[in-house]
């Protein structure tokens, strides 16, 4: 929604300068659109994108599978600390490159027998070989919370739980207030300062709009395990980037999946359990 003094603080001239720019002013919010809406958005986006880029780039919408709720594992006794898992999500999920550099994932090294201090990791080494004798590795990125506290605390709800337990955010009605950075109990957020740098040889042409589509400036930016990915039965690519076989990724509610044999048959353990955020992210010890 927005506000009449809103309105009245701008030019007609800024709003009628193009077509597109009025209907991306004025466009509703993602879950209220009617398919039809939906579709002339896309359409938009797409030829935004396309023209901005120099390449055809596809922005789907598929919805959420019944029956489905996606569930994370991490083998810490695996993590190598090799960050190949950061620089698949980047390339994946098209995230600025430089200035600003933006990563969804975070992968922090620890001394072993310290994982309980958390506060006293290293998110910046650069040892010339890993794994290092004596340290551990934590990835970190958005849990994809049950409980989420950042959908609690966005005023205009861009951000939200979609029925598969994605976290998402509809980029084009973040106001980049960044409340849902400060309520996030895991750091699991960014925010674009700036103009996204993204190469256009470097960008990944199949998209969702809720997921790893071009981002705007000013907007926060999260993991979304890949909404565009398992959304077509693939994994997320941190998953299939890691050379160790430390991720593991299925449906919380097909016992047969692999992420339910972990929780049933490892000793799992979720970040902060106390805060009630109910995270959809599992580590555990294979050895």
């Amino acid at each position: 929604m927005v506000s009449l003094g809103a309105l009245a603080g701008l030019s007609l001239g800024n709003l009628s300068c193009t077509r597109a720019a009025r209907e991306e002013f004025l466009q509703k919010h993602f879950r209220e659109m009617t398919d039809t809406e939906k579709m002339d958005v896309i359409r938009r986006l797409e030829a935004k994108y396309s023209k901005k880029y120099g390449k055809e780039v596809h922005v789907g919408t598929q919805p959420a599978a019944p029956g489905v709720l996606w569930g994370y594992g991490l083998d810490l006794s695996r993590c190598i600390g090799c960050r190949r898992c950061v620089y698949g999500c980047v390339k994946e999920n098209n995230q600025s490159r430089i200035n600003p550099q933006l990563h969804w994932i975070r992968v922090i090294r620890l001394k072993k027998g310290s994982l309980i201090n958390l506060e006293n990791a290293e998110h910046y080494y650069n040892p010339e070989t890993v794994p290092e004798p004596g340290f551990m590795y934590m990835p970190v990125q958005c849990q994809q919370c049950e409980n989420p506290p950042c959908v609690k605390v966005c005023p205009v709800k861009a951000t939200w739980k979609e029925p598969d337990g994605l976290v998402v955010v509809d980029y084009n009605w973040c106001i980049g207030c960044r409340y849902c950075i400060a309520a996030c109990p895991y750091k699991g957020r960014v925010f674009n300062w700036a103009e996204p740098t993204l190469p256009p040889a470097e960008v990944n042409t199949e998209t969702h709009y809720l997921g790893n589509r071009p981002r705007l400036k000013n907007v926060v930016e999260k993991c979304t395990f890949c909404v565009q990915r398992v959304r077509q039965g693939r994994y997320p690519a941190c998953v299939e980037a890691c050379p160790t076989g430390t991720r593991k990724f299925g449906n919380l509610l097909d016992p047969n999946s692999e992420i339910r044999y972990l929780i049933e048959n490892k000793r799992v353990f979720r970040m902060k359990e106390d805060l009630n955020t109910e995270p959809k992210f599992y580590y555990f010890f294979s050895a």
